[in-house]
């Protein structure tokens, strides 16, 4: 990694925070389109990569060494001095999904798509990249530029942290499209944006037997279906309803011939979350539902629960400052929560974050995020570029000044 030089801030200089709307790059178009038709899944994201940092690199932008496998890190250094160090950050790879859009530029790559926009994400992000290569001139300090590998898995995030990618950074800012916003509409603030996600796994342990002689053993079957549905009172009769949790059971197995019970079955799911006291309320409540119901058919369970991930905050002054600004060169909407995760929590850990939702869609009934069918409009790329130019000047701005 490059060693930063530029560590003592500057007190005596005066820069201007914000630009309004930028005039973006008109090849843009041309680079979401071969995004979006070549995606790569999480971690194998190497063409990709390749294809951002000679982008980045053919607008005199600093590519610095990155010791991950996939992912790219650039630095653009302010001429006004000395100062804070600011990241943006756009998520890279797709999803494993087979493309239903009917779009000209439609994924070439089979099975693989950009089913959650970070196409419209990385493409934003270059063109930022590109203003202030062109405009250094016009703020002190230095904006790191990090494509993140593998948001999909909940993994990527935290790789460029155990990297030491984030150790230099003052703090940090990103984005996600949002269909249910129109091109041209923003939404940032200090309200919770993205849940916080759990990953639970059961399995259940019994005695098989022949069909025809289901009283000879204990199978699991019957004490599934009981656990996957007393399971959804969990948050009917425990849960402030007035704090949005999901709890969803999305895959059971048990059995592979017709004719035995089978010793073994079991399911997985997620529950998304706001609030801390939820998780921890619907975990105690999960755990007993299934151990006393495995009890009473006379059956053993183990349980996996991986409350991996927070929910999506923003620092808070950080977060005012920047949305302040937001009217200047978009329309400012109000925060809807998405119960959808996102692993830029993460950097919330080690820095300042601030973070916002893009409109990328916003016609009645479209598909949202994991679609097959998602598509996400070329007229969103000018805000993201609007926003992550103005988010970071005003950010290296506000750290200046405090």
């Amino acid at each position: 990694m490059s060693e930063r030089n530029d560590t003592d801030h500057a007190t005596d200089i005066t820069i201007s925070a914000v630009v309004g709307h930028v005039e973006a790059d008109p090849d843009l178009v041309a680079i979401r389109h071969y995004l979006h038709a070549h995606p790569e899944r999480s971690f194998k994201e190497y063409d990709t990569g390749i294809y951002l940092a000679d982008q980045l690199k053919s607008h005199g932008v600093e590519i610095l060494d990155n010791p991950l496998e996939t992912g790219v890190v650039g630095l653009v250094r302010g001429e006004q001095g000395p100062g804070p160090r600011v990241a943006l950050r756009a998520d890279i790879d797709g999803l494993p999904i087979v493309e239903d859009t009917g779009l000209p530029f439609a994924s070439v790559n089979q099975g693989v798509m950009h089913g959650c926009g970070h196409d419209l994400h990385m493409t934003g992000l270059l063109g930022a990249a590109f203003w202030l290569a062109a405009h250094r001139d016009r703020f002190a300090g230095t904006v790191k530029i990090l494509f993140q590998p593998s948001e999909e898995t909940g993994q990527g995030a935290r790789a460029m942290i155990d990297a030491g990618l984030i150790d230099d950074v003052d703090a940090i800012i990103g984005t996600h499209n949002n269909p249910n916003y129109a091109p041209g509409q923003v939404a940032v603030g200090v309200e919770p944006m993205m849940a916080g996600c759990v990953r639970f796994q059961v399995t259940l342990h019994a005695d098989g037997t022949h069909a025809g002689y289901p009283h000879k053993g204990t199978g699991p079957i019957e004490a599934m279906a009981s656990m996957v549905l007393e399971l959804q009172t969990i948050v009917s009769r425990n849960i402030n309803a007035l704090h949005p949790l999901v709890l969803s059971v999305t895959e059971v197995h048990g059995g592979r011939v017709w004719n035995v019970v089978p010793a073994e079955a079991g399911f997985q799911g997620t529950v998304r979350y706001f609030h801390k006291e939820d998780s921890l309320l619907a975990e105690r409540r999960f755990r007993a539902v299934v151990e006393h119901t495995a009890e009473a058919f006379g059956i053993t369970a183990d349980i996996e629960w991986d409350d991996f991930q927070a929910p999506v905050v923003s620092d808070a002054p950080l977060a005012r400052a920047v949305a302040a600004d937001v009217r200047d060169y978009a329309s400012l909407e109000p925060i809807r929560p998405s119960m959808a995760g996102e692993d830029f929590c993460e950097f919330a850990d080690v820095t300042r974050s601030v973070f916002a939702f893009i409109g990328s869609n916003g016609a009645a009934g479209c598909a949202d995020w994991h679609s097959p069918r998602f598509v996400g409009l070329d007229a969103s790329i000018p805000t993201f570029v609007d926003f992550y130019v103005n988010a970071a000047l005003r950010v290296l701005d506000e750290l200046r000044a405090s």
